[in-house]
């Protein structure tokens, strides 16, 4: 395969705009692109022919605006090329209007209340610093998506809203240390973590079918204890299937760089390498879609849940998040300078202040239904948030916030004002897989995202809540008369006032809870605990303050944040009832007057044990009358929930009542599909689920 050849050959990208472009129109866009100015109609005409033709040539007879709604998957409407000629034949024809902006229908995508559901206009808005591309025969243009009064219905718009934030905020410090950047980028590498299953097993059972998760399934009696899948090498049926994702993530421009095998049976990992935050999340998406895509061409389905198995490892998504200039610094790399570090540590403090003052809406950004059964899960980062630096760059925080004198690396050292401190080396840290937010050399690992969100909000989050910081410090900064002296001071105060967020050890375990507790942090375990702060009087002021939202956008996207959790969970719990009156106990009922009639038929009496199979009978029996009850008991709180006249209380009922009893009821099922005999399983079990990907289906 010629990588370098198919590499990008989907994509509108630079290489393919000086070939369909005149220089001129090229390099207007090229300005466009880097600065954010707006199009004029004139220049979008031409760009719009350009890659109209381009589109064609690879194959497209449509386009669409494809765009991020806050369903947390991507959205298009197609429309061909097509136009008549007046002869009875069609011409191909693309405007500037149509490439620029587009207008679907908006009245069934959530909205929060932002508008009446008869309110149906929305607008999308080409984002030019994305690249167009090619997929399934439609050229893809990447946009926002916003109300007919300009209000964000999408998880695009604050994104980039964030990031030149972000951006002003960032340059306003560089400024202060004499750099010469002009742009400040906020980089993303997600880190995809995935199951794969056997797709004919998949489509025997409902609950991965309706909920994307197993809701019954005794372990299997071999899981992940024995640690030989992690990194393991891979099975020919997995190998194939990364070669063709390969391949097509390729064609689309997608830096896919890394490819393993995760801790738990039939999980995966893919990595791709960094660019910039709102191309990482356009990509990340079009990732898990062509995961897939190209799955189901091999006979699997790609599994993205958080929590598709209970009793093994879940799968997160480590949101890798740094800052990059235009002039290629990496802001969070430690220098070689005095000055260097002194910035460095600068923005290290900016970033535990952030995290420290903004536990919530960190906590609040992974938040889902699905996320919830994995963090803390002693797998996951807990849902404390805290942060991980190492420990030699703890050592370093550590003397700063003391007042001491450090030179634990025997290196060379550097003045900050009065202190005495040690040149930082690169890659300094050790990764801590148990920390939600972790320092891994020139970058922060945020670990508590999880497989199936949406990396626009986390990344929307972090720029958010860095450029309210960085603000603070610009607006104390540029006062200064003596900088050095100031600065000094400020780094000091800052690192001392948030040194509770700091946090090396092993955040699995309970004693962590405890301990976090202890220093005050927040615990917020599930999405409603979470999400009741949103908007809390801080929160508002810091997202309207930065301009990433408008009170009313927050108001909306508290709505369908709880919405979506109760709307989730009640298709679970309808899921979890329906398979237990269709499937499970009717297999018991089955089972159990089978063995009856072994146990009452004289000649097979004479071979078979009729203690044993009495015994047997009398567990199923047990069984299935606790978990009738349990269903009924079950039935009564989902009707509670529904009748709650607030979202919210709704909310909390699932969390607080609905879903321990779903557990109960689960445990029971499991009980009852070890007594099981084989060919009375009602679904596939997790043996079969969990090691069919590598060859012959076991029984």
């Amino acid at each position: 395969m010629d990588v370098p050849a198919i590499f990008g050959s989907s994509v509108f990208n630079e290489k393919a705009m000086t070939e369909f472009l005149p220089e001129k129109t090229f390099n207007q866009l090229k300005e466009t692109m880097k600065n954010g100015t707006a199009l004029d109609l004139e220049l979008a005409n031409v760009v719009a022919k350009g890659m109209k033709e381009w589109a064609i040539k690879q194959g497209a007879t449509h386009y669409t605006h494809w765009f991020q709604p806050l369903t947390g998957v991507t959205a298009e409407k197609h429309d061909s090329f097509i136009t008549p000629d007046g002869m009875g034949g069609v011409l191909m024809e693309f405007s500037g209007k149509e490439l620029v902006k587009g207008e679907p229908d908006a009245s069934s995508f959530p909205n929060g209340g932002i508008r009446a559901t008869f309110e149906a206009r929305g607008y999308t808005a080409w984002d030019p610093s994305s690249y167009a591309f090619v997929k399934d025969h439609s050229l893809c243009i990447p946009t926002a998506f916003c109300s007919y009064n300009g209000e964000a219905l999408d998880k695009k718009t604050p994104l980039l809203r964030s990031m030149e934030a972000l951006n002003q905020q960032s340059l306003r410090i560089l400024k202060l240390f004499g750099s010469n950047a002009t742009h400040v980028y906020s980089t993303m590498g997600a880190e995809q973590e995935y199951f794969l299953v056997d797709e004919k097993l998949f489509n025997q059972r409902k609950d991965l079918i309706m909920t994307g998760r197993t809701l019954f399934g005794a372990p299997p009696v071999k899981g992940q204890e024995m640690d030989d899948q992690y990194f393991a090498a891979i099975k020919p049926r997995i190998v194939k299937y990364m070669e063709e994702l390969n391949t097509e993530l390729w064609k689309l421009g997608i830096l896919a760089k890394t490819e393993h095998n995760e801790a738990a049976p039939a999980q995966h990992e893919i990595a791709p390498i960094f660019t910039t935050s709102n191309l990482a999340a356009d990509q990340n998406q079009l990732t898990m879609e062509i995961m897939k895509k190209v799955a189901r061409k091999h006979g699997m389905v790609c599994l993205l849940h958080e929590k598709p198995f209970e009793g093994v490892n879940g799968s997160g998504k480590h949101n890798n998040w740094s800052l990059s200039t235009n002039e290629g610094e990496n802001i969070f790399s430690p220098g070689t300078s005095p000055r260097e570090n002194a910035q460095f540590l600068l923005f290290l403090a900016a970033v535990i202040k952030a995290v420290d003052d903004n536990q919530d809406l960190l906590r609040i950004c992974v938040a889902s239904a699905g996320n919830d059964h994995r963090l803390g899960g002693c797998e996951a980062p807990p849902a404390i948030m805290s942060i991980y630096m190492g420990d030699e760059l703890s050592a370093v925080l550590e003397s700063i916030k003391d007042g001491k004198a450090y030179d634990g690396t025997g290196k060379k050292t550097m003045r900050i004002g009065a202190d005495v401190l040690p040149s930082i080396p690169k890659d300094s840290t050790d990764r801590n897989r148990t920390s939600p937010f972790a320092f891994t050399g020139n970058r922060f690992e945020f670990r508590s995202v999880g497989s199936n969100l949406s990396i626009s909000g986390p990344n929307t989050t972090l720029n958010a809540i860095l450029a309210d910081t960085l603000k603070k410090f610009a607006d104390e900064l540029e006062k200064s008369t003596n900088f050095d002296e100031d600065l000094e001071k400020l780094i000091k105060r800052e690192i001392t006032q948030h040194y509770r967020i700091l946090f090396n050890g092993n955040g699995y375990a309970s004693e962590w809870v405890k301990e976090a507790e202890k220093r005050g942090l927040k615990n917020y375990p599930t999405l409603p605990d979470a999400v009741a702060h949103y908007l809390d009087e801080k929160n508002i002021k810091l997202y309207t303050g930065m301009n990433i939202y408008s009170e009313g956008e927050m108001e909306s996207h508290y709505e369908v944040k709880i919405e979506k959790y109760c709307k989730m969970l009640n298709i679970e719990v309808l899921t979890m009832k329906d398979m237990i009156f269709k499937d499970i106990i009717p297999a018991s009922m089955k089972y159990q007057r089978d063995l009856a009639k072994t146990v009452n038929h004289s000649s097979l009496a004479y071979f078979f044990s009729s203690d044993a199979f009495a015994k047997i009978s009398k567990q199923l029996r047990k069984l299935t009358d606790e978990l009738y009850k349990k269903v009924i008991c079950l039935d009564e709180l989902h009707a509670e929930a529904k009748s709650r006249p607030a979202l919210m209380e709704t909310a909390h009922m699932y969390a607080d009542k609905i879903i321990p009893c779903m557990a109960e009821i689960r445990s029971i099922a499991d009980k009852m599909e070890v007594l099981f005999g084989a060919e009375y399983m009602p679904y596939p079990n997790y043996s079969q689920l969990l090691f069919s990907t590598g060859g012959k289906v076991p029984d």
